[in-house]
């Protein structure tokens, strides 16, 4: 999906996702078990736009921000210029000092379509992280969300953000390409005077998972999980996992 957020269109996605998501919500969930585990420094994978970022920087957290979108990057930086914000893969990624958590939100998990993407990023984070770091990330839940798309489903999104209007279609069906995935088709319009303007379409093949995956996928890598948590999403059903890293 990198090819969506480029070109200006990072400026509509961070309108639209602010109506979206509740990002008060979001941070008081990360917080809190953040706070439970007495982590203060934070790494958060899928970073996006920072409006995640803005709270945990509010709050004097050790907060370090990582997407795979240059233009994401950049956009985030020019609002937050205080925040510490890097270009990267998940799969890949080196910081420059280990981290006592690190956060993986906004479902991007989704977009570790093989079992292999799933290792090399667990594998990253595990040399990234403090002894007995703490990992948490949230997924789709296969087990759920394919029931509600068997057979293809329309699911139709309205967003007003400072006086924009904007209107997102989404036409989601399963696929047996591999493992649980999933076709996601969109269109994003702007409504202006009444009428719609395409402002960009999205083709993409996205992963759920089902709970009993990321148990054994964990565990392969080292880590141990602490809590699976049914987690509240927009349009998804999901589940967040805390898991610590085994020195």
């Amino acid at each position: 999906m990198q090819s969506l957020y480029s070109n200006g269109f990072e400026k509509i996605y961070d309108a639209m996702y602010q109506t979206f998501i509740n990002y008060t919500d979001e941070y008081l969930f990360y917080n809190t078990l953040l706070k439970k585990y007495n982590k203060n420094s934070v790494l958060e994978i899928g970073s996006g736009t920072g409006n995640l970022a803005k709270h945990f920087i509010d709050n004097n957290f050790n907060y370090q921000g990582l997407d795979y979108s240059q233009d994401m990057v950049n956009l985030s930086s020019s609002k937050l210029p205080n925040g510490h914000f890097k270009q990267g893969d998940m799969r890949y990624f080196k910081l420059n000092n280990t981290v006592e958590s690190i956060i993986i939100t906004g479902r991007s998990t989704s977009y570790l379509l093989s079992n292999l993407d799933v290792t090399n990023a667990l594998q990253a984070i595990y040399l990234n992280l403090d002894d007995n770091g703490i990992l948490c990330f949230d997924f789709i839940d296969a087990n759920r969300f394919f029931k509600m798309i068997k057979g293809g489903k329309h699911i139709h999104h309205a967003a007003s953000f400072n006086n924009n209007q904007y209107t997102r279609d989404s036409y989601l069906n399963t696929n047996t390409s591999n493992n649980f995935m999933f076709d996601w088709d969109s269109k994003y319009f702007q409504i202006k005077q009444n009428k719609k303007k395409l402002i960009a379409e999205d083709k993409s093949e996205v992963r759920a998972f089902i709970k009993n995956e990321w148990e054994l996928l964990l565990n392969l890598n080292n880590f141990k999980v602490l809590e699976c948590i049914d987690k509240p999403a927009y349009m998804f059903d999901c589940y967040a996992v805390v898991a610590q890293k085994i020195a």
